[in-house]
């Protein structure tokens, strides 16, 4: 008997190492990559689902990426800044574009992921954000942003950032914290016979300058073609809701992130989360309808992740969720709808009850 005992003990201890064995080597499967930038990781123009990826990682990787600003050498140049203090990265990507007539700012991009399928969503974490150089700008543009009659006259002003302690003295007297995201986070548009350029921002992500897309937040994107075809651009340091002037303080950035896909789990907006709050967002050219949109989307996140029923949703809407405006100065506009994590007892991500391959080869 105690031999018999004996030889389930050992099979039992045998099978736990092996489930602990496949743990460790999923986990060290997910593979690190970067994108610098460079001609051959960056994509000029609009990105299509028939864009050729530049990079290609598994569900779980992580990807450290450069981003251009918004022609941030024209910018800097304009400034005053010398070309010894502009990273000769940014100034032969610069000067690539002008030889082969691009014009606009490059997006770095596509990164294609396995596995990621019509139908599934995919989770892109914010690790860390880093500087490329510690400086930026912010500007008036006349005839643009939200009082554009009022400030006919162009100015630009230079931020010298405090890297180590995260702040910019704005002016004497003014500190403020950085809080550095990307304005441009999205996947491709469906596949069509012809280029297809979606709005932006709308359903696939896009130019939607949430300040809360920071390290610590995920945003979550419903997959359109194959691989999802993920990129980013317009690297911010700071910025208020509304973008107000029609300018955050543009920089050029170093990000790492994680994604992962979330499969069958269909979205049709974007959403996300911050360490604090869950998010959902409406985008419409009518702001009044965005406010409904990001309303109607967290009414169906709560009933179909909360358990609620929709009237009691719209309730607790009107008790707990926040409403803040995303985007005012461009079209279409933003609304975000925030609820706090706290009020939940059980929190968890915002998809608790997905399947997400979070591996490679998982």
């Amino acid at each position: 008997m105690k031999r018999k005992i004996g030889w389930i003990a050992l099979f039992i201890l045998m099978g736990t190492l092996l489930e602990s064995a496949g743990r460790v080597s999923a986990q060290t499967a997910a593979k690190s990559h970067e994108l610098k930038l460079t001609p051959a990781n960056v994509t000029w123009g609009p990105i299509t689902g028939n864009t050729k990826p530049v990079l290609r990682v598994a569900s779980g990787d992580t990807i450290t990426v450069e981003t251009f600003g918004d022609s941030v050498v024209n910018y800097l140049r304009f400034a005053g800044i010398p070309d010894s203090e502009i990273p000769a990265s940014l100034r032969d990507l610069q000067a690539y574009g002008e030889a082969h007539g691009f014009t606009g700012s490059p997006t770095t991009g596509p990164i294609y992921i396995e596995g990621a399928e019509p139908g599934d969503t995919l989770a892109i974490h914010f690790i860390k954000f880093e500087f490329l150089h510690p400086y930026g700008w912010t500007q008036i543009t006349p005839g643009r942003g939200t009082l554009p009659d009022e400030f006919p006259l162009y100015k630009l002003k230079i931020l010298h950032y405090n890297t180590e302690a995260r702040t910019v003295e704005f002016a004497p007297g003014i500190n403020l914290k950085l809080a550095p995201f990307w304005g441009v986070t999205q996947v491709a548009p469906p596949l069509a016979p012809r280029a297809v350029q979606e709005t932006s921002p709308g359903p696939l992500g896009g130019n939607m300058d949430d300040k809360d897309l920071t390290a610590g937040s995920t945003l979550y994107l419903p997959v359109q073609v194959p691989g999802a075809l993920l990129s980013f651009s317009d690297s911010h340091a700071l910025q208020g809701d509304g973008e107000i002037s029609i300018s955050a303080s543009e920089t050029s950035l170093r990000g790492t992130v994680q994604v992962s896909v979330q499969k069958g789990k269909r979205i049709l907006w974007p959403r996300a989360e911050t360490p604090t709050h869950y998010m959902t967002m409406g985008i419409n050219p009518d702001l009044n309808e965005a406010t409904r949109m990001a309303v109607r989307e967290m009414l169906d996140f709560l009933v179909t992740e909360k358990g609620m029923s929709r009237e009691d949703a719209y309730m607790l809407c009107s008790l707990a969720v926040d409403l803040h405006v995303t985007e005012f100065v461009d079209t279409p506009k933003g609304v975000r709808a925030m609820v706090p994590k706290s009020i939940f007892s059980k929190s968890g991500s915002m998809f608790s009850n997905s399947r997400t391959t979070e591996m490679a080869g998982k």
